[in-house]
């Protein structure tokens, strides 16, 4: 599972690492990012390269450490810079906390892969040897990140409902059932209640709407910007989520649990 993960993590972020360097222009999952920043295009363009390059070095074994070390920090720097000031601009505001969500659910992944690959390696940074800890920190990280996005399903249940392809019943309900599906799924982890299913269970949910709603929106509009930022940005919320379920599966073994 967590080797699933990095593949379809490292395939998300290396592809919207690729339309910020088609489009001269920041990932639209960082947006907006203010146009009195310096140096813009140029910061732009680095960005998606930092991003390409990173995601094909955390495939190969050699440059894997330093890869998703740096794939960590990039992550986490944008949900400070970004994220925080729009959650503390308008706390009461839903959307702000999703958007806060959904890169904790980035950063959570990126720092379960690097640890997982730290623990296997033998690796030890800045003096320091990561442990089962750190990888129990990455998934309260990924468990806290589920239920806000979770609650947008509820609150934004039109536009939910309005993604879910035309030729399944009951779409308001399925907006509301997978709304349910994450927090369910963050409670479980968060609370240490079956984590390696609940995890599993959302990877699977995730990986879904990869397939049913994601990869057709880029079949019927290839040449769309949208459609294939949240093509790749889907496929890498669902690497984080299963590297999140082989760690807590990982750990369940470890402890010689069935």
């Amino acid at each position: 599972m967590t080797r699933l993960g990095k593949i379809l993590f490292c395939f998300g972020l290396g592809g919207l690492g690729v339309l910020s360097l088609i489009y001269d222009d920041f990932a639209m999952v960082w947006q907006p990012v203010p146009a009195w920043v310096p140096h813009r295009e140029i910061l732009a363009y680095s960005s998606g390269a930092l991003l390409l390059a990173c995601s094909v070095g955390a495939i190969f074994r050699r440059t894997a450490s330093l890869a998703t070390i740096v794939l960590t920090v990039f992550v986490f720097s944008w949900l400070l810079l970004l994220q925080v000031p729009r959650v503390v601009s308008d706390p009461s505001n839903e959307g702000m906390w999703l958007g806060f969500g959904e890169t904790l659910l980035l950063g959570s992944g990126a720092w379960v892969l690097f640890v997982s690959g730290a623990i296997n390696e033998g690796r030890r940074w800045g003096g320091v040897a990561p442990g089962d800890q750190f990888l129990r920190t990455g998934r309260r990280m990924f468990g806290a990140a589920l239920p806000l996005i979770g609650l947008s399903h509820f609150i934004y249940s039109a536009g939910t409902a309005s993604m879910v392809p035309a030729w399944l019943p009951g779409r308001l309900f399925l907006a509301y059932l997978t709304g349910t599906g994450h927090i369910a799924a963050g409670v479980g982890i968060l609370l240490g209640i079956l984590p390696g299913l609940a995890a599993s269970l959302e990877a699977t949910m995730i990986t879904m709407f990869v397939l049913l709603l994601h990869l057709p929106g880029v079949a019927s509009q290839p040449r769309d910007r949208l459609q294939w930022t949240m093509f790749f940005i889907a496929t890498a919320y669902a690497g984080s989520a299963w590297a999140v379920a082989g760690s807590a599966l990982g750990a369940r073994r470890s402890m010689g649990s069935p």
